[in-house]
């Protein structure tokens, strides 16, 4: 496995049911540094690739390999989880425990993602009361919290305000210039193409093309086109 390659998945065949696959020859590489979009309609496949790279599906032929210094990986879900008697920073805490994180390194990561995001002011309260968007943030707060070698995100913009977008997208650009490599679902495809470095373009279940957008553009025979457009001829 190359150096700096961070994740490696192969998954042969997948699915929730024996004998009926929802994903076929599905390869991902995501490198040190990288981001490594996740493309494709509703129902494409997207979600249940990250399954079967988290070892969540049922039934499933597929390798996935980790690399880096660790095999520390951060998912954050597409719907926030969370426990209804724990308050913010107790989530942040737990997480900092579950990853042995010292007190001191935690206090100074848990506070400045607080400021980051605009969290302060309910740093003690629950997240049943939180909207949407800020339940969404928590989910992007614990992330970012540990550190990983990888990022494993689905969805990450859906009821992030501009603000927040701006915010998630500045702490990820710090993440890659250390060394992390992300791989992002995400159906928000111009913000994809200003931000991906390589893409991965699922259609009913396959891979219908794969790399730079300059790739994607040859596969769809679209020199010049936007990724929205190669995305509507291929998929």
């Amino acid at each position: 496995m190359d150096s700096d390659v961070l994740l490696e998945v192969a998954i042969q065949e997948a699915g929730y049911e024996p004998g009926i696959s929802k994903l076929h020859n599905i390869n991902i590489s995501v490198k040190r540094g990288k981001l490594t979009g996740l493309i494709g309609p509703n129902g494409a496949g997207k979600s249940t690739a990250i399954k079967g790279i988290l070892g969540l599906l049922p039934f499933a032929d597929a390798q996935v390999t980790y690399g880096g210094s660790s095999d520390k990986y951060a998912y954050v879900p597409e719907q926030p989880l969370f426990y209804d008697r724990l308050t913010l920073w107790e989530h942040l805490s737990l997480a900092a425990a579950v990853y042995g994180m010292d007190e001191p390194e935690f206090e100074a990561e848990g506070n400045m993602l607080l400021e980051k995001f605009r969290m302060t002011q309910v740093r003690d309260h629950l997240p049943e009361s939180f909207s949407k968007g800020m339940r969404q943030k928590m989910m992007l707060m614990l992330g970012f919290l540990v550190k990983p070698d990888v990022y494993i995100v689905d969805e990450p913009f859906i009821g992030l305000d501009p603000r927040a977008t701006k915010d998630f997208l500045s702490l990820l650009e710090e993440e890659r210039r250390r060394g992390a490599g992300v791989l992002m679902s995400t159906h928000v495809l111009d913000t994809a193409e200003k931000i991906c470095d390589d893409f991965i373009m699922i259609s009913s279940g396959e891979v219908v093309a794969s790399g730079t957008i300059d790739d994607i553009r040859e596969a769809a025979s679209l020199p010049e086109a936007s990724l929205f457009d190669c995305f509507d001829v291929l998929t």
